[in-house]
């Protein structure tokens, strides 16, 4: 028998977290097992006993994964196995790494492997929440090295109170919905979505979360002690020679230094000259030395520019094209810039240039998730396109990217609560990003907001995006926020903060921190300040389209909705489909029906009206109720010797007797001139209230010839 050792957290609503290690996956580094309630989750961890020879950075890999039996479900496909992941397990892979990775030791390079896998859900409790405080806690009690623990959990305002760690049926009554990374000391990563909340609304909700992962975090440290885990491994991953050190420093940093303060705004130039200082260095190294010295020169040159960078905005508030840190780059935007998608618009400000497209569909284009814990259909799609000329690299493009799939996320949570409610079009957004020097996940967002309206999609609100940055130095004692940071920027700061938002609160925002001590006075200040950097790209984009286009392009498809009684669903499908198939084949239109709320919500959609008129005509016909005394246009369909048989409504047929056909009096129907397939106007005069029958009558709606006495008297 093992002795499992135990932890426990207890969360505010009474739900229990539960922490054990010492059973399963004993031949890992380190390995946790995760309950809340009925929810499990297994988190592993093992790393290299050493480093590959000539890795100079942190060669992190995390992945989560989700068993289909968590829940009792088999996978789709013919396989029937789980096969590559899904967005949701990539985002929640991103959630993790995004936290862990700056909390590893600078100097330690060996390969970590994180993996998290649920292994049971009730369908109510949200994993990804919990995964982080998992895998850290798999840190914890193992021996590789990490300046941990971290915990992340979700935090959601219902009605007006925050929550964490939300049901999923909770989480659809949500305001804000974000989740956060940190330490006992520090906020290290947040991510969510917003319906256009304050500033100071968001900055509150990142601390009631950091109120709650200080108590993962204590857990996790004791849970460390009873492991005996608090001393971890020895290692020695980097060879450094002071001496060279030295030199790259005296010899390259006043040159860097001059190149960090030019002013230079074009980034390959830039990038040119740096590069330069480097090779003219490496040239200086004697022949025989070189080759032995050259990735060392490399990395203490990597620590001169970056010091070079700061020191010019720390010291001189200059930054490397130029601006003051509160500049914005200079923007320009066009719409309906090709004429093929139905919405279209570039977005560049700077040296980052987003095309991006609208494809409006009807209800057959809607996606279909099925994850484990998610079996659903999505009608407003985004899609981000990284090419690798956008950065003008020389090498192929493959499949989509873990990044590519996290920054469409984040433009994706920005832009969705703004498409109207009930809106009839399946909505898909596609961002290809043509250059990039700064947040192309930024300019996604405005390019996306300027094609919606520009496709004529009522947007509630139009949506722009910034990215900040942050220099800082003795734990944020000496500090300065950058609005509209370049990728160097982002590269060697210490912060990429991107808010994106209408003029009315922040719909969505994205954080990751790379030091320690980032106080809340710091984030205020950059809430502040990107508020003000939202606000002037906004108004340049109003310049280019101030409100969505007033009707669809000629050539985008036409839906109209209409509810219909439940019980007339079938009604309109018919036996094997074969009534709307008709309408269909008939009118050239699109039909699609669901029953929702007990109601059935029919879309017709076709590329013109009189397609859409038509079957709409049809469908109503189906549904509507006959009515004694009113008129309808109606078909024969049988004559007989007593009458004829017309269908008035789809699908309803009535009796015109003999009687019924003309004032005067008929031998058989052929006296009137009425035969099979005729359209006749005919009035429901009856139904009978034991058979339901209808009775029609013709005679009513034509003139009453006067009696013989009066044409006698005339």
């Amino acid at each position: 028998m093992t002795n499992p050792i135990i932890k426990r957290i207890e969360l505010s609503d009474g739900r229990t977290i539960t922490l054990e290690t010492g059973k399963l996956a004993k031949q890992a580094d380190g390995a946790v097992e995760l309950r809340m309630g009925n929810t499990m989750l297994l988190a592993t961890v093992c790393a290299a006993k050493d480093a590959t020879p000539g890795v100079d950075f942190m060669p992190l890999q995390v992945e989560y994964k989700e068993k289909f039996s968590a829940f009792g479900r088999f996978p789709g496909g013919f396989m029937k196995r789980e096969g590559r992941p899904s967005d949701y397990e990539i985002l929640t892979s991103r959630l993790i790494d995004r936290a862990l990775r700056p909390l590893f030791p600078d100097d330690y390079h060996a390969e970590v492997f994180v993996t998290v896998m649920l292994f049971s859900a009730d369908g109510e409790d949200m994993p990804d929440a919990l995964a982080g405080l998992a895998a850290s806690a798999a840190l914890a009690v193992s021996d590789v090295p990490f300046n941990g623990p971290l915990s992340e959990v979700r935090v959601a305002r219902i009605d007006g109170q925050l929550v964490i760690n939300p049901t999923f049926s909770q989480l659809e009554k949500a305001d804000i919905d974000i989740m956060v990374g940190a330490t006992i000391d520090n906020i290290m990563m947040v991510e969510g979505e917003m319906s256009e909340v304050s500033e100071a609304d968001l900055l509150e909700a990142i601390k009631f979360a950091h109120e709650e992962i200080k108590k993962h975090c204590q857990a996790q440290l004791e849970l460390m002690e009873l492991c005996g885990k608090t001393q971890k491994r020895e290692y020695s991953h980097e060879e450094n020679d002071e001496e060279l050190r030295k030199q790259v420093w005296s010899v390259c940093y006043p040159k860097a230094y001059d190149i960090a303060s030019s002013q230079n705004t074009d980034k390959h130039a830039r990038m040119d000259a740096f590069e330069a200082i480097l090779e003219e260095f490496k040239e200086s190294i004697p022949e025989e030395e070189r080759e032995a010295k050259a990735a060392l020169a490399d990395k203490y040159y990597h620590d001169v520019e970056k010091e070079a960078m700061r020191r010019c905005i720390l010291d001189e508030g200059k930054r490397l094209d130029g601006r003051t840190t509160t500049d914005i780059r200079p923007i320009w935007s066009e719409v309906d810039y090709i004429h093929g998608p139905h919405g279209s618009a570039v977005f560049t400000r700077g040296e980052t240039q987003s095309l991006t497209t609208v494809t409006l569909g009807t209800k057959l284009d809607e996606k279909i998730v099925d994850d484990v814990l998610n079996h659903s259909t999505e009608r407003f799609l985004l899609h981000y396109n990284f090419p690798p000329f956008s950065t003008g690299e020389a090498r192929p493009q493959r499949s989509t990217g873990r990044r590519e799939i996290g920054h469409g996320n984040l433009a994706h949570r920005a832009l969705k609560r703004m498409i109207p409610d009930g809106y009839p079009y399946v909505v898909r957004v596609v961002s290809d990003i043509l250059e990039s020097n700064g947040s192309s996940s930024m300019a996604t967002v405005c390019a996306g907001t300027l094609a919606l309206m520009d496709a004529g999609v009522q947007i509630k609100k139009p949506v722009s995006g910034i990215a900040m940055g942050l220099i800082s130095e003795n734990k944020g004692q000496n500090f300065a926020i950058l609005s509209d940071i370049l990728g160097d920027e982002d590269h060697l700061g210490d912060m990429d903060f991107k808010v994106c938002g209408t003029k009315d609160g922040i719909t969505a925002t994205q954080m990751d921190i790379k030091v320690d001590g980032l106080s809340y006075e710091i984030l205020e200040k950059a809430l502040a300040q990107a508020k003000a950097g939202r606000e002037h790209i906004m108004g340049k984009m109003m310049e280019t389209l101030s409100e969505p286009r007033a009707d669809l392009k000629p050539h985008a498809p036409r839906i109209e909705v209409i509810e219909i009684p439940k019980d007339f669903i079938g009604a309109v499908i018919g036996p094997g489909g074969k009534i709307i198939q008709g309408i269909q084949e008939e009118t050239g239109a699109i039909i699609t029906i669901d029953e929702i709320d007990n109601k059935g919500r029919v879309e017709v959609s076709a590329s013109n009206k009189d397609s859409i008129d038509a079957a709409m005509r049809k469908i109503k016909g189906i549904v509507a109720v006959p009515e004694v005394g009113e008129v309808y246009e109606a078909t024969v369909r049988s004559v007989m010797p007593y009458g004829a048989f017309c269908e008035f409504l789809p699908g309803k047929d009535g009796l015109l007797h003999i009687s019924e056909i003309d004032w005067k009096r008929l031998e058989k129907v052929e006296d009137a001139g009425i035969k099979e397939g005729d359209k006749i106007t005919v009035k429901l005069i009856d139904i009978d209230p034991k058979t339901g029958k209808f009775k029609l009558s013709r005679k009513v709606l034509l003139p009453r010839p006067p009696k013989p006495e009066q044409t006698n008297q005339a």
